[in-house]
């Protein structure tokens, strides 16, 4: 589906540009205020601020109501993070979109300092800031192989997610080519989406920390258990699509049997071997000539 009409990738952002800022959310009544007080501080105008509450059970909608027509909010049955953010997408107007996790919150600035960014480069389609990490509310720091990196990250992002969704701002035309986030993934959805633009476009970073990226509660999606399985299906989805080059396809698929050899190894441990088969075939499918051998029945 296409999200604009326009395909001239060099075009100048004008003057002022609507910035679109999107924060999917999902009972989290206990946090959402601060995300969206965070977006309202900003000192850049013009910007719309669109809340997808992914049908919320607690009292976000009480709290969301304190904003009345500071926000949009569209409200919908629970489908997940994806489809929260694609029907922000589809609902927006801005030139330029930003995503906001509802537990994730902005300093002062960040939306300024990266419209000014694409002010003054208009080949650049996406961008993302620095980040302060809060973990159980006692700030940390990212280890090593989590250090952001800007330019033409695909290689360094297959083994893990360098792209932060809060951190992020996108040109809106970009989706028009890479499509909109994969609804089919209940996790792992921003591995897919930063693979899909970093094989073809430059992700360029800003080294000052405006997002403040705050972890260690239970309903966040990176602690739901095997996240390498959607891992997997991203890295077959990629592998898929005919977009990449011979030598993405090749670090692609070797990574693709790596995550699926632990993965497997995982499930025939806990008794699980249809699975660990299934996961073996599909290796098999991107495997060199030869292809790999069949787990043996347990």
């Amino acid at each position: 589906m296409a999200i604009s009409d326009s395909v001239v990738n060099n075009t100048p952002i004008s003057a002022d540009p609507l910035v679109s800022v999107i924060i999917p959310t999902f009972n989290r009544g206990w946090t959402i205020a601060d995300a969206v007080e965070s977006v309202l501080a900003q000192d850049y105008r013009p910007f719309e601020l669109i809340v997808v509450d992914d049908g919320s059970t607690d009292d976000t909608r009480q709290v969301l109501m304190r904003y009345g027509a500071e926000i949009t909010v569209i409200r919908q049955g629970n489908r997940g993070v994806s489809a929260a953010r694609n029907t922000g997408i589809r609902n927006s107007r801005g030139e330029l979109i930003a995503f906001l996790d509802s537990d994730d919150c902005w300093r002062p600035g960040k939306l300024a300092v990266q419209v000014a960014f694409f002010r003054d480069r208009p080949e650049a389609l996406i961008c993302q800031t620095e980040e302060i990490w809060i973990r159980n509310g006692r700030r940390m720091n990212p280890k090593q192989r989590h250090r952001k990196q800007s330019g033409m990250i695909f290689y360094d992002s297959l083994s893990l997610c360098l792209v932060s969704p809060s951190a992020v701002m996108m040109r809106r035309r970009l989706f028009d080519t890479i499509g909109l986030f994969d609804e089919t993934l209940p996790a792992c959805e921003d591995y897919d989406m930063w693979l899909r633009v970093s094989s073809r476009y430059p992700v360029f970073l800003i080294d000052t920390p405006l997002t403040v990226k705050r972890g260690g509660h239970g309903d966040q999606l990176s602690k739901t258990a095997g996240l390498d399985r959607y891992r997997i299906q991203a890295l077959a989805n990629v592998l898929r699509s005919g977009n990449l080059t011979d030598d993405q396809s090749r670090a692609s698929a070797a990574m693709l049997r790596e995550k699926v050899r632990i993965y497997s190894q995982g499930c025939l441990r806990r008794g699980r071997t249809d699975e660990a088969r299934y996961y073996s075939r599909l290796a098999e499918e991107f495997a060199p000539s030869g292809g790999l051998p069949e787990i043996p029945p347990s």
